[in-house]
């Protein structure tokens, strides 16, 4: 019977009658000293076997329970006392088995350790194995794509089509580019690879988990994979197939580069629109991708700098082809030494077709040239790279324009070369917005300020040649008279022929800008007060004095009165009439014409008539034929009339030889000037005097009056030199010598 269940049979008997409670207290006090581990066993029954007997004596029910109880008790007792020896006995058992059990553990510490070592070894090994297996396989894909490549190049060799050809490009460069990330793999993970496999050979060799001969080949073995890496992997990378693919790849960027061509360059010299148009789109979209493709793939195996003097190379050699069209054979001479050395007619072709070509090489070459650049070469480095090559091309090109150009300005300073000068200007100021948006950024820089020191070396050189033109006009006074027939010099008429020229519209507002401009530089400021017109005013008006200087120190050489007059009166008459209703007399002013010309053309009219001429009227007076006897007064009167044909001949005879009225205008304004001063004076001599001609024939005023007319024929009378007279005298048919002959025949 379990404890438990005793010990509630128990509470319930002390609880079920009073009598049995000193019973019930016996028994507890028995029973505590058995729960108590200070008493034995025999002495537990001793006790119980008395308090069963006592419940026996006493035959209450109670007590039989209670001996029942005890009973139970007892054979409780003697269980545990069994179980206690068996207890002992297993812990004996327990002791030897825990003594065998150390035995034994001391035997297998060896083992246990190696077998540790066996799975530490085993763990280094799958480490070592697991990307030595992936670098094989990344090997065999090399490979692999190292023989596509020999497929594609036979392919790309054979094909005819460029559209299709462009599309297998692609795909080579797309297996380079695999193969570039494979080998890239390779190196990367080979030092990986050897350093694992070393680390497991220095663990057998610690551990000693291998003879020395298996660990000796394995050192060996190591060794030489590290020198296969060191050959193999380093010609794979740069001695192998890649390195031939990126050569190839390179031949064709260069050679689709060169492709791209400029179409029509020559048709830009004639139409205007082509060159406002801006520059044309020099390749396809498709080729576009192709070549981004390609440089992209040069770029990823270090080969930027390689694919950059490529496309500067290539694109400067068909940018400078295409130039070539225009035939500028004239840029090979651009030192002013050379320029100088140049015939006018020469030069002056090539400064206008080096207008044309700059224009043609900025706004179209070079304008096509930066879109490609950009378009190719635009994704890299955010677009850093493209304006430095676009800026290596146009360097080269724009240098061998900018060289004629500053040749030209620092040639000598020869008045004809104003106009080419101010043609140049001109051009570079219509250009210059095109320069400065074409070559913007500071790549560029160089260009554009090359081309700001070309505009001010134009602009200083035709300043010097307009200031230095007057000086060579007043410098030009050789102390030497003016031409014997009084015609106007050959610098007047280039210099009005020059003013007129810089003052139409085609100069006028270039030539003001120039000189504001330099005025500018020289003060740092500009007048305000002082318009553009007022200020080309006032530089013609100084190369104007400096000419009527010169002219005037022509005059003062000369000591023929008449011719002097004549000179005068042709030169003066020739500037006013030249730049009268001109857009130079616009500039001058009529008055200005007017008082300092057209009045003193006028005057040397009157004293040319005067010194001419009028010594025929004075020989004409009849003032002193009224001093004069009847006796005497016939004689004055024949030699007044053999002196004034005498005289009338020698004028004639001067003006159809040796002088000249150019201006046909003028020349008959004299004439009829010249008729009225003399015919009149030589019908009144006759009719107040003939009389006393004694039996005399004189020549009528209208044979006198066609002599004089003949006198003012001029150019073509002028190749007859004396005796020419006598024909028009006699009607051209007899070969007297003069006037004078004729005279006497007809008495």
């Amino acid at each position: 019977m379990p404890f438990g269940s005793l010990l509630a049979s128990s509470l319930t008997f002390s609880t079920s009658s009073y009598s049995a409670s000193h019973t019930m207290l016996s028994f507890v006090s028995l029973l505590s000293p058995l729960l108590s581990s200070s008493y034995t066993n025999r002495n537990l029954e001793f006790k119980a076997q008395q308090q069963l007997m006592a419940l026996e004596a006493s035959k209450d029910p109670a007590l039989v329970n209670l001996q029942s109880a005890c009973s139970d008790l007892e054979a409780l007792l003697r269980s545990s006392e069994k179980m206690e020896d068996n207890l002992g006995t297993i812990e004996t058992r327990f002791d030897l088995l825990q003594g065998s059990l150390s035995t034994a553990s001391r035997r297998i510490a060896p083992l246990q350790s190696l077998a540790m070592s066996r799975k530490a070894l085993d763990t280094r090994i799958s480490r070592a194995i697991s990307p030595a297996l992936a670098l094989l396989n990344t090997f065999k894909r090399s490979e692999s794509l190292q023989n596509s490549l020999l497929d594609l190049s036979s392919k790309l060799s054979a094909e005819k089509s460029q559209q299709t050809r462009l599309q297998k490009l692609v795909e080579y460069v797309e297996c380079v580019d695999e193969l570039n990330e494979a080998i890239k793999s390779i190196c990367e993970e080979v030092e990986a690879v050897i350093q694992r496999l070393q680390e497991v050979v220095e663990f057998i060799s610690r551990t000693k988990a291998g003879d020395e001969y298996r660990t000796q080949r394995l050192r060996e073995a190591m060794v030489t994979l590290k020198a296969l890496y060191e050959t193999e992997v380093h010609e794979m990378r740069f001695e192998g197939l890649l390195d031939q693919s990126l050569v190839h790849v390179q031949d064709e960027f260069e050679a689709l580069l060169l492709k791209m061509k400029h179409r029509k360059v020559g048709d830009a010299l004639h139409q205007d629109d082509r060159l406002r148009d801006g520059g044309a789109q020099l390749a396809s979209d498709v080729e576009i991708q192709v070549l981004t493709r390609l440089s992209t793939t040069l770029a990823a195996n270090d080969c930027l700098d390689i694919c950059i003097d490529i496309y500067v190379k290539a694109r400067y050699r068909r940018a400078a082809k295409a130039l070539m069209k225009l035939n500028p054979d004239y840029l090979r001479t651009y030192t002013p030494e050379g320029i100088d050395e140049m015939e006018w007619e020469t030069l002056e072709t090539a400064i206008s077709l080096w207008i044309q070509h700059l224009q043609v090489a900025a706004k179209k070459v070079l304008l096509s040239e930066k879109k490609l650049s950009q378009r190719v070469l635009g994704h890299f480095m955010e677009g850093l790279i493209w304006p430095e090559c676009f800026a290596k091309i146009s360097d080269k090109i724009m240098a061998v324009f900018f060289r004629f150009g500053e040749g030209v300005a620092r040639s000598n300073k020869e008045p004809q070369k104003l106009f080419k000068f101010l043609d140049m200007f001109q051009s570079l100021e219509k250009l210059k917005p095109e320069i400065s948006q074409i070559f913007d950024g500071e790549p560029g820089e160089d260009i554009c300020s090359r081309f700001r020191e070309l505009e001010k070396l134009i602009i200083d050189a035709s300043s010097k040649v307009f200031w230095e033109f007057g000086l060579q006009i007043e410098g030009n006074i050789d102390g030497l008279p003016p031409p014997q027939d009084g015609s106007v010099p050959k610098l007047v008429r280039y210099a009005i022929n020059y003013l007129k020229y810089l003052a139409s519209s085609n100069y006028r507002t270039t030539m003001a800008k120039v000189l504001r401009t330099e005025q500018i530089w020289k003060s740092g400021i500009s007048s305000k007060s002082e318009t553009d017109e007022s200020l080309l005013r006032h530089a013609i008006c100084n190369v104007m004095e400096a000419l009527q200087r010169n002219i005037e120190s022509k005059r003062s050489c000369c000591r023929d009165k008449v011719l002097m007059h004549i000179f005068t009166m042709n030169t003066y008459w020739y500037i006013y009439m030249r730049t009268k209703n001109t857009e130079l007399g616009e500039v001058l002013g009529e008055q200005y014409m007017k008082d300092g010309y057209k009045a003193v053309a006028e005057e040397s009219a009157y004293l040319y008539q005067k010194q001419a001429w009028g010594v025929l009227v004075r020989i004409l007076d009849t003032d002193d034929l009224r001093e004069q006897g009847k006796d005497s007064i016939g004689r004055l009167v024949s030699e007044k009339i053999e002196t004034f044909f005498k005289c009338l001949s020698e004028v004639c005879e001067r003006h159809r030889g040796y002088y000249t009225i150019p201006d046909v205008d003028l020349r008959e304004q004299m004439r009829e000037s010249t008729l009225k001063l003399v015919v009149p004076a030589y019908m009144e001599f006759l009719e107040s005097y003939s009389g006393l001609l004694q039996r005399k024939v004189c020549p009528s005023a209208d044979k006198v009056r066609g002599l004089l007319g003949k006198a003012f024929d001029g150019v073509d009378v002028k190749a007859k030199r004396r005796g020419s007279a006598s024909n028009d005298w006699n009607g051209g048919g007899r070969n007297s010598g003069s006037l004078e002959g004729e005279i006497r025949r007809s008495r």
